[in-house]
């Protein structure tokens, strides 16, 4: 169960188009920039964002994914998320609160941005057994969250990160941090970068 009723989601999405300014504001446009470069691979085969909102990171993500699962608590943000990304036959786009609905499946990247202290609790317990239950064994998980106190909530980016790393047990692949943001990258199984990358003179 959410901490924050879904209805409120609602009615914020039903009432601006884009309630956050994802498209004007700086910030915003900077902190998907960070998330993406946080990301270790330069590709990913099944990837599951919850909290897509109105699907503006999702359109990034869809971008290095081979296929995209996004979901959103407010049917004003999933439809104008399918505005956005509907003519993307690798995108599949759903309505559901987490951590109640769930898609089926295995996943190797499992994006968390600005959802997580807006759980209860218990609720980021059980959002931790899901993400554990579907992650698969060369899988990512990314958590992006706004480092300010959010109103209605006793949750804030460091105690969802700080629980998300201690109860997953992931190795822990990356952080950024500043005044407004805190971005970690954990990995089911550790794997450098530049391991995966081939070294040498050839074709030079």
């Amino acid at each position: 169960m959410t901490r924050l009723d879904a209805q409120a989601f609602e009615q914020l999405h039903a009432r601006y188009v884009d309630p956050w300014r994802y498209h004007t504001r700086w910030y915003e446009k900077r902190k998907r920039d960070l998330t993406m470069a946080m990301l270790a691979r330069e590709r990913y085969r099944r990837a599951f964002e919850p909290g897509c909102s109105i699907g503006v990171l999702s359109a990034a993500l869809a971008k290095r994914c081979d296929a995209l699962w996004i979901q959103d608590v407010s049917d004003s943000a999933v439809a104008r998320a399918c505005e956005t990304l509907g003519g993307l036959d690798h995108v599949s786009i759903t309505g559901g609160a987490v951590p109640e609905q769930w898609p089926e499946g295995r996943f190797d990247l499992i994006v968390i941005s600005e959802m997580g202290y807006y759980l209860s609790r218990e609720a980021l317990t059980t959002l931790c057994a899901r993400i554990d239950a579907s992650l698969s064994d060369d899988g990512e998980l990314l958590a992006c969250h706004w480092r300010h106190p959010i109103d209605g909530s006793d949750l804030n980016a460091d105690s969802v990160h700080d629980t998300l790393g201690e109860r997953l047990g992931y190795a822990h692949h990356g952080h950024y941090q500043d005044r407004d943001t805190r971005i970690d990258l954990w990995q089911r199984t550790p794997s450098p970068v530049a391991a995966r990358q081939a070294f040498g003179n050839e074709g030079q």
